[in-house]
């Protein structure tokens, strides 16, 4: 049986659907940034991943924005460290954070309220009493 890594029940990235390329970094490395390939660049098939549902799917391929594809993968790039194995963890640590916030729940939406009576007469006779405040403020008559 492949290797998954469990998100939440019922929510999973399945080992066969992530490809890893190994890529030259542009981060910290000194000489060897110029002669190996430790950044990493983790490729998820999202469209066509089986431990994810329907709307799981949805919502992560919309949280991806810029890092999802047409097709439905999602590309995560990690440069960060300098070693490979760094950077596959920070790759796949990243992609998990993302998974695991696309399964939750969308809050329900704002059910709209009305203001108590009270509240309303409170406001109005707080207006009522500034509106006098200030019209008293006026000039006053010269006889």
């Amino acid at each position: 049986m492949p290797e998954r890594i469990d998100i939440r029940p019922g929510v999973f990235i399945d080992e066969d659907d992530l490809e890893e390329n190994f890529i030259r970094s542009s981060g910290p490395g000194g000489q060897n940034v110029n002669k190996v390939a430790t950044a990493v660049q983790l490729r998820f098939d999202a469209a066509r991943a089986q431990g994810l549902p329907e709307p799981v799917r949805e919502r992560l391929l919309k949280l991806a924005g810029q890092r999802a594809t047409k097709d439905g993968v999602i590309v995560i790039e990690a440069g960060r460290y300098r070693t490979q194995e760094q950077n596959r963890a920070d790759a796949r640590g990243r992609l998990t954070e993302l998974v695991s916030k696309a399964a939750e729940p969308p809050p329900p939406p704002r059910r709209k309220t009305r203001p108590t009576k009270g509240s309303v007469e409170r406001r109005l006779k707080g207006k009522a009493g500034r509106s006098t405040v200030k019209r008293l403020r006026g000039k006053v008559d010269s006889d």
